[in-house]
């Protein structure tokens, strides 16, 4: 099958973040099996859900592992002029799909690859790991490379995660962390302000004191490898009142943080609940009842940096011609293999722009270009001691 061919197979898996990713991770599975790799599977808790991983080439230190997701953001009440779930190639040059770009096109450059892989003579191993809920909050991560790292004697070096970035080499990335707010104060009449406890006034405060935080970080700690070269906490939705003149007992609000390498994602949501409950003692005094509750909506997605003149910078390098690296704001997995020893770098095709937006596409240049990615690995790994 061509590259092109095994995308249009992926994108036509209906696979949201959430959802079970069996028939497609089964597909891959057969897929990767016909050519006599074998497979891992590890399953969530109810066995709905499965990641895969599997080795190609030498049981070696030194390898590298192809990281990538099943899954897939929604189409629902976007503006689709196409069958988000079937690839359509247009005379533009490009090929749209949901998923088309990210990532399912970067699996596809992967499994493309794979008769090549099979027939070379690898110095130094291969693995595919293509996890499920990625979209959702890298919920598969961290047991995906766990499994990796028991079932192995050896150890791989390098993880390239294949998130679109025009095949730049993107050396860092932000944590992110999204939690739900809700306040429940009391409600009366609005002439009796001093008298109750506004949900609205207090979410306000709420809202103050992360602008505040974010301030005080831009001052104190910054990189200028980032854009903005700060954390930052925003809040995104605000919701309560009914009426101009009646206090409102509830609002609910989303805050996003997403945090420098160098700051604690941690510390920030301690500091953020050491203020709620400092805000729920003073006011309980005027309502008994007074409550925050702060859940998370988006677990933390831990950040990663590797240093410029790491290894793996050279090996995108090699294999794709651009050493120019740059950062991003947005989660991955990459920090996941980060934390886990790994020299982790976000490198694949397709242009973020795309991702997440309605009619996602991928370039069909940008496509072959990945799989020319993927297999100039397989070449340099030939011949690299």
């Amino acid at each position: 099958m061509t590259t092109q061919q095994i995308l249009e197979k992926l994108v036509s898996f209906p696979v949201l973040g959430g959802d079970s990713n069996l028939e497609i991770i089964n597909w891959i599975k057969q897929y990767t099996e016909s050519f006599g790799i074998k497979t891992f599977l590890v399953y969530n808790s109810d066995n709905t859900k499965a990641s895969l991983h599997c080795r190609i080439g030498p049981a070696i230190n030194g390898g590298t592992i192809l990281s990538g997701h099943t899954d897939v953001v929604p189409v629902k009440n976007q503006p689709w002029y196409t069958n988000p779930f079937k690839l359509v190639e247009k005379p533009d040059g490009n090929l749209y799909a949901r998923g088309s770009c990210d990532m399912k096109g970067f699996l596809a450059c992967c499994l493309s690859a794979l008769p090549k892989m099979v027939k070379a003579n690898l110095k130094k191993p291969i693995y595919f790991a293509f996890s499920y809920d990625e979209e959702i909050g890298c919920l598969a991560a961290e047991a995906l490379i766990n499994h990796i790292k028991a079932t192995y004697s050896e150890t791989p070096k390098f993880a390239i995660i294949g998130e679109a970035t025009m095949l730049q080499p993107i050396i860092g990335q932000k944590s992110i962390h999204i939690l739900d707010i809700t306040v429940n104060g009391s409600e009366g009449h609005s002439s009796r302000i001093k008298q109750e406890v506004s949900a609205i006034h207090e979410a306000a405060k709420i809202v103050l004191w992360a602008e505040e935080k974010m301030n005080t970080l831009v001052k104190t700690s910054n990189d200028a490898r980032f854009n903005p070269p700060h954390t930052s906490l925003h809040v995104g939705t605000i919701n309560g009142g009914i009426a101009a003149n009646i206090i409102a007992n509830k609002v609910t609000l989303s805050l996003d943080i997403r945090c420098l390498p160098k700051d604690n994602p941690n510390i920030l949501y301690q500091d953020l609940i050491h203020f709620c409950r400092e805000r729920e003692n003073t006011q309980r005094a005027i309502f008994s009842d007074f409550k925050i509750d702060v859940e998370e909506n988006h677990p933390i997605v831990p950040a990663f940096s590797t240093n410029e003149n790491a290894e793996a910078v050279n090996l995108i390098g090699e294999i794709t011609g651009n050493y120019n690296w740059n950062t991003v704001s947005y989660a991955s997995e990459a920090g996941y293999f980060a934390n886990a020893g790994f020299e982790a770098i976000i490198c694949g095709p397709g242009s973020i722009k795309q991702a997440h937006r309605a009619n996602e596409f991928i370039s069909k240049d940008q496509l072959h270009k990945g799989a020319q990615m993927i297999e100039t690995l397989v070449s340099y790994l030939e011949t690299s001691a």
